[in-house]
């Protein structure tokens, strides 16, 4: 896989989004289009961040922010964690991500949590993402040699129960992306990014009947990876987070002692700046400058498309899936994946089942998309989960 080293960021978002190479083929530079498309991309660094690691909500088509806890939960929502019935518990999760574009790229999440009482709880995770190896180019396609690559990010989570339904979550995240092997590009010598960022998180949960039915309904909410900019060389572009809003409900239906059902709906928007479209002179016809500060691009990412609120309304992506679990033990699910065909054109179902023996659970998620050329089509996903020595919330 030969690429310029500019390139790097647009492969990272690439690799996460799986979207199609006539939309990329109009990025000429990290942020700028000249050819009056109407297709804008939100380009940010570590775009690994917003891939679901846990199987189980990406069985359900990433939906989950609203859904029961369980071990994975800070990676989509971490103050449900003080929701937790056990003392303490840990996972592992593993996807080779995008094999129809590259068989060696992979993620890998490790999680785990501690109940200090009942009423807080803490947890710790690492996510590692390798997008394989590649050969180096510099801007006049100099070979730089081979590299592999990696981007990961280490977690540390506090959640608090502040009553039988309402719970508030955050995690303070380091994050390390290497996609350069220290050369030069452009005159400048690459390093790895660095940036520090932060989650903060809500969950309210309460019983109740629907249909005749009892049942628990919940709603969650997670702003995720708000934080410092990213930049790989000295005095180079720096980068947003990818800082989203997911935000979601979820019913669980308990039918009986032995079945259970679970319906999730959620909805995803990137709190990061919108590309304007640029002239061929670099300047701005349509859009707002993008060069603004991390709380101003937060805030002006709900009005900044260049086609005014119908574009804002494209920017926002829907999961929703459907859980059954029998006695606790089985569980099958499927779900749905929507975007926009102009911020990315991930749409794709999800299927998955669960299986748990005594403190051990395993889930697997498998993705089918549209096309079988699709970079993200026959993506699987795994989870391996413990929990010990249950005891009363």
């Amino acid at each position: 896989m030969k690429l310029r080293i500019c390139s790097l960021i647009i492969l990272c978002t690439i690799t996460y989004c799986g979207i199609c190479p006539d939309i990329c083929a109009q990025v000429v530079a990290p942020g700028k289009q000249t050819n009056g498309s109407k297709t804008n991309n939100i380009i940010t660094a570590v775009p690994f961040l917003l891939i679901t690691p846990d199987a189980r909500a990406g069985a359900m088509g990433e939906a989950g922010v609203a859904v029961l806890p369980d071990v994975n939960a800070m990676s989509i929502n971490p103050s449900k964690l003080a929701f937790l019935d056990h003392p303490y518990g840990f996972s592992m999760a593993y996807s080779p991500w995008l094999n129809n574009l590259n068989s060696n790229i992979n993620l890998a999440y490790l999680s785990g949590f501690y109940k200090i009482d009942s009423r807080n709880t803490v947890g710790a995770s690492l996510r590692y993402f390798s997008i394989g190896e590649v050969q180096l180019l510099d801007v006049n396609n100099q070979d730089l040699g081979l590299y592999n690559p990696n981007e990961f990010a280490l977690d540390a989570t506090f959640a608090r129960k502040f009553s039988d339904s309402f719970s508030l979550g955050t995690a303070v995240r380091y994050i390390r992306s290497s996609l350069a092997s220290g050369q030069f590009s452009s005159g400048q010598q690459t390093k790895p990014g660095s940036a520090l960022a932060v989650d903060v998180s809500a969950y309210v949960k309460n019983p109740t009947v629907i249909f005749n039915t009892d049942a628990i309904f919940a709603f969650g909410l997670c702003i995720a990876n708000i934080g410092t900019k990213m930049s790989y060389t000295g005095a180079g572009n720096k980068y947003f987070l990818p800082t989203n809003l997911k935000v979601g409900t979820a019913a669980t239906f308990l039918a009986s002692d032995l079945h259970e059902f679970t319906l999730a709906l959620d909805f995803n928007k990137l709190l990061v700046p919108t590309q304007p479209e640029y002239d061929a002179n670099g300047q701005i016809l349509r859009g707002k400058d993008p060069n603004v500060s991390v709380p101003e691009g937060i805030f002006r990412s709900f009005n900044d498309a260049p086609d005014g609120f119908s574009e804002e309304l494209k920017e926002i992506s829907i999961s929703t899936g459907a859980e059954y679990r029998y006695n606790k033990q089985f569980a099958a699910r499927v779900g749905y994946f929507y975007e926009s065909p102009q911020k990315g054109d991930r749409n794709y179902f999800t299927v998955g089942a669960g299986l748990c023996y005594q403190t051990f659970n395993i889930d697997v998620a498998y993705l089918v998309t549209n096309s079988t050329s699709s970079p993200l089509a026959n993506t699987l996903r795994f989870t391996l989960m413990w929990n010990f020595n249950k005891t009363s919330n």
